[in-house]
């Protein structure tokens, strides 16, 4: 009887939970308690058990983290794992990496692992180019090309797979990509490229996000004046949820405000009556008046909303109109995501769909293009 496949499955608990309350991540001893303490909860696993629950748990053999780390979160999705792997009861990065490393000891042809980027690095510190690796995005930033486009697309790559024989699970080098803190400080939201990890490829490519791309300097004087057309065209009595990023940083400016510019805004009659917001704040901002979201294009991704702007989340989307959303991106951005166009991950199925179709985005002060915006199909 021919061997079962091995699917190693890690999910960090505390990934993402600070992205809808306006933190920029949960790395750190401090940050899982301030994110709990402003209302957030954990994703990671739910996320990981969407994507699990595409897989047929009688074709493969899973080898677990134990508990909140994994195992949780397959029993969640109907698996047993053949295996489980010991963590301590305050997880941390120390057993991301030991759970790696017991999971290439198991044989795991596939580590389908559930958080961010920092996650991402753990893993890939340990396993490099080893074993195949494949995220489930579940942290605040994202920027590393192992990263599925949703859990339920990385749970259809997986199966994808793990299913071939063999000799025909072809595989690819991707980056791992991580915010460059010292750039940050410096006021450039830069990723870094911290190393390689394999992911499936050619065939289950298409679901993978690339890694985020800067804009150049030639597009600066183009996006100044997009922006301030924009900015003048703001209206009184209307809360302007703004988004991070370099793009609405110029809108802000050109508004004659100062943004935060790794988080979301909100502006009303010319002031900023919410920095650095989380959804709770925006939910609160918008209530009973117009509202409109500006936000900018994750350049190389194409990540419309789920990666870095949680705050905007699926419950504030809910409450907008599609008049009520404007996307500025250069056209030099647009281009470099090829034909794969924009996505959507807010976590709402609902959202997503509604989200889908062909969207404006404004490249100039008087130009628009007119892009495809995709939904997590299943």
């Amino acid at each position: 009887m021919p061997k079962r496949p091995i699917l190693g499955v890690l999910v960090n608990p505390i990934a993402g939970m600070g992205g809808r309350v306006g933190l920029k991540g949960t790395d750190g001893p401090e940050a899982p308690a301030r994110a709990r303490a402003l209302g957030a909860e954990p994703l990671a696993g739910a996320r990981a058990a969407l994507a699990l629950a595409a897989l047929d748990a009688a074709a493969v053999d899973v080898v677990a983290a134990a508990g909140a780390m994994g195992a949780d979160a397959c029993h969640a999705a109907g698996f047993v794992p053949a295996q489980v792997v010991p963590v301590t009861a305050t997880p941390t990065a120390d057993d991301t990496r030991h759970v790696a490393a017991a999971l290439r000891e198991a044989g795991a042809d596939l580590v389908l692992f559930a958080g961010g980027d920092g996650t991402a690095r753990d893993v890939a510190s340990v396993l490099g180019e080893t074993v195949p690796l494949l995220g489930v995005p579940a942290g605040v930033k994202m920027y590393s090309a192992v990263f599925a486009t949703s859990p339920a697309v990385a749970g259809r790559l997986a199966r994808d797979f793990l299913t071939r024989p063999a000799e025909a699970r072809r595989t690819r080098p991707v980056e791992i990509m991580d915010i460059d803190e010292a750039a940050l400080r410096a006021g450039v939201p830069a990723a870094a490229l911290f190393g390689y990890a394999r992911a499936p490829a050619p065939a289950a490519t298409a679901g993978l996000q690339a890694p985020k791309l800067a804009s150049g300097r030639d597009e600066e004087a183009e996006l100044d004046a997009l922006c301030r057309r924009v900015a003048a065209e703001m209206r009184a009595g209307v809360a302007y949820v703004v988004g991070p990023g370099t793009t609405m940083r110029r809108l802000m400016a050109a508004a004659g405000l100062a943004g935060t510019l790794v988080g979301v805004d909100v502006v009303l009659d010319g002031q900023v009556v919410a920095t650095d917001a989380g959804e709770g704040a925006i939910l609160a901002a918008i209530d009973g008046r117009p509202a409109h979201v500006i936000v900018g294009v994750l350049g190389g991704q194409g990540c419309l909303f789920g990666r870095g702007n949680q705050p905007i989340s699926a419950r504030v989307l809910a409450r907008l109109g599609p008049d009520e959303i404007s996307v500025l991106a250069s056209e030099a951005k647009l281009a470099s995501l090829g034909t794969r166009g924009l996505f959507v991950d807010t976590g709402d199925p609902a959202v997503d769909r509604r989200l889908a179709g062909h969207r404006r985005v404004r490249t100039g002060p008087a130009r628009t293009a007119i892009v495809a915006v995709h939904a997590p199909a299943g």
